[in-house]
């Protein structure tokens, strides 16, 4: 099985920019997709319902932001929206696929960088979140967690560390919760399973020269549950074409 994530900052703009024709060409099961910004009905083009996948919406209630998407080739057993909690579900931000065994979600964690009221509102929504995922340690079936979630772990998972140690996305507070998801309640950061190297970014800033010197961060995971482990065999972060200031990243799973 191989899964993507992707923040498409827009699928529109994504669809301009030739994300959907090199999707046609890619050999994925199922695609995670955050940052949609836009409403099911401004997506009446058949592009926007690739044929050889069950797609899945779920939009913001304002219109033009936030929004996840699920394609997937085998339809799921089941489809779910929402976290039973405000900027989850009325920003579009958690969408779930059921299978056999396994479940995977599209998760798009707010991002604290545009003020304090916005980094308090992504506070808010790791301290609901976290208790979702604990409860989701609880039941007797796997999870690929995909999305953009907005924070960089360690060192090795942003260019310039040191001066963004006081910025969203690389604080203190932000790196610890990941350090309890991880470390307490037992998710796996899928992809440094197998790849360990500095330097694998999947954002990077329009301001100055940032993707042509790969001066990026790494903020887009494959969250799993412990029993999926064993079961990464590669990674790939796609960065031939930009469709977006996110870069897809696939990673294949023996299941």
């Amino acid at each position: 099985m191989r899964v993507m994530t992707f923040n498409c900052n827009g699928i529109r703009a994504a669809a301009r920019k030739g994300f959907f024709d090199w999707l046609d060409s890619c050999d994925v099961d199922v695609v995670c997709l955050q940052e949609t910004k836009a409403q099911l009905d401004q997506l009446t083009d058949p592009v926007f319902q690739p044929q050889k996948f069950h797609c899945h919406y779920y939009d913001a209630v304002k219109k033009g932001y936030s929004g996840t998407a699920l394609y997937c080739r085998q339809e799921p057993q089941k489809v779910s929206r929402g976290l039973g909690f405000e900027i989850a579900d009325t920003e579009g931000r958690y969408l779930q696929a059921d299978f056999d065994g396994v479940s995977i979600v599209s998760l798009y964690l707010p991002s604290g960088s545009s003020g304090e009221e916005r980094q308090a509102r992504k506070y808010s929504f790791m301290e609901e979140y976290m208790q979702h995922m604990k409860s989701l340690r609880k039941q007797d079936r796997e999870y690929i967690i995909c999305g953009d979630w907005n924070i960089c772990h360690k060192e090795i998972d942003l260019k310039n560390w040191k001066p963004n140690q006081k910025n969203s996305g690389f604080l203190p507070e932000e790196r610890q919760w990941l350090d309890q998801l991880y470390d307490d309640v037992g998710f796996i950061d899928a992809f440094r399973e197998v790849n360990r190297e500095a330097e694998q970014y999947s954002w990077w800033s329009y301001r100055g020269q940032a993707r042509a010197n790969n001066v990026g961060w790494r903020l887009d995971y494959h969250v799993v549950t412990p029993g999926l482990q064993n079961k990464v065999v590669s990674t790939e972060i796609y960065t031939e074409q930009n469709f977006s200031d996110h870069a897809p990243v696939i990673i294949e799973y023996s299941i």
